[in-house]
């Protein structure tokens, strides 16, 4: 249930951003706050005493501000993708990323590689491809390389780190206050984004984009709450876990764009939907 969570969880962040665009929300703006709210929300769910020092010394701390640091920059890198290459290849560069943590759990924890499972891992990867082509979309990796690569490798980099940090450092009843210190971590960085764009004189504040960020804030709290959660359940093996949450994203989202928004649907999207079912079953019952 608690993947189930975080599948719906990210899912809405994507309705999230489509409202957005539709109602024209500042998203730099609404990305800070919704940091902050994430931040407070991780506070209120933490069941003991808050102590700063306590924080700071914690053996995952570090651990937290490097991945602050890593969420905003890989969103900054995201919208560059999204204005260089497309939201295809932002979408396939991020999600396709599952393969580092994948690579991460069978080698460092040594977690099961059986025919089928790879099979499984295969088909994800190739249906979160199919499933993200837009129609009339061409995808030019070429172009513009090195923010598809950075993508890439920091969304890996992300999943494999909190996976890493959870599973070594963090305690059972620590998952809240390590979320909020990651989240604390970005919002600071952020208010440091607009605290340059206010001296460029490229700023200017937007009232309902605090609606939209404690909106988006709250959701995005609860992806991570949530996936950090099933990682701490013993029912999945993480590389099984992170296939089946990448994949499951793509495929609600996408039948999700064609419900609520009216998107069209390619014939590659619609076999890419049937091989993310099909993926999911194989690698769920390895």
């Amino acid at each position: 249930m608690y993947l189930v969570f975080s599948i719906l969880a990210s899912t809405l962040i994507f309705i999230v951003f489509k409202l957005f665009q539709r109602f024209k929300i500042d998203t730099t703006q609404a990305i800070v706050v919704n940091y902050f709210i994430a931040c407070i929300v991780g506070l209120i769910a933490y069941d003991s005493p808050i102590s700063i020092s306590e924080i700071t010394s914690s053996k995952w701390f570090l651990g937290a501000v490097f991945l602050g640091i890593l969420f905003i920059s890989i969103f900054i890198v995201m919208a560059i993708t999204v204005q260089k290459n497309g939201v295809s290849v932002a979408s396939v560069a991020s999600k396709m990323s599952v393969v580092i943590p994948v690579i991460f759990g069978i080698y460092v924890y040594n977690e099961s590689t059986g025919l089928q499972k790879l099979i499984g891992i295969l088909l994800a990867l190739a249906a979160v491809y199919l499933a993200s082509i837009k129609t009339g979309s061409k995808i030019n990796f070429k172009k513009n390389l090195l923010f598809p690569i950075l993508l890439f490798l920091g969304s890996g980099i992300i999943d494999t780190s909190i996976k890493y940090l959870e599973t070594t450092y963090v305690p059972e009843n620590g998952i809240p206050i390590f979320s909020a210190t990651i989240f604390g971590c970005a919002a600071l960085i952020g208010v440091l984004t607009l605290i340059a764009k206010q001296f460029k004189g490229e700023f200017k504040f937007q009232p309902k984009s605090l609606l939209g960020g404690i909106t988006l804030g709250i959701i995005n709290y609860s992806s991570i709450y949530f996936l950090l959660k099933a990682l701490d359940h013993e029912t999945f093996e993480s590389s099984t876990l992170f296939t089946v949450n990448n994949v499951g994203i793509v495929m609600l989202s996408t039948l999700t764009g064609l419900i609520l928004f009216g998107e069209k649907l390619s014939a590659k999207n619609w076999i890419g939907i049937v091989l993310a079912i099909v993926s999911i079953i194989l690698v769920t019952l390895a």
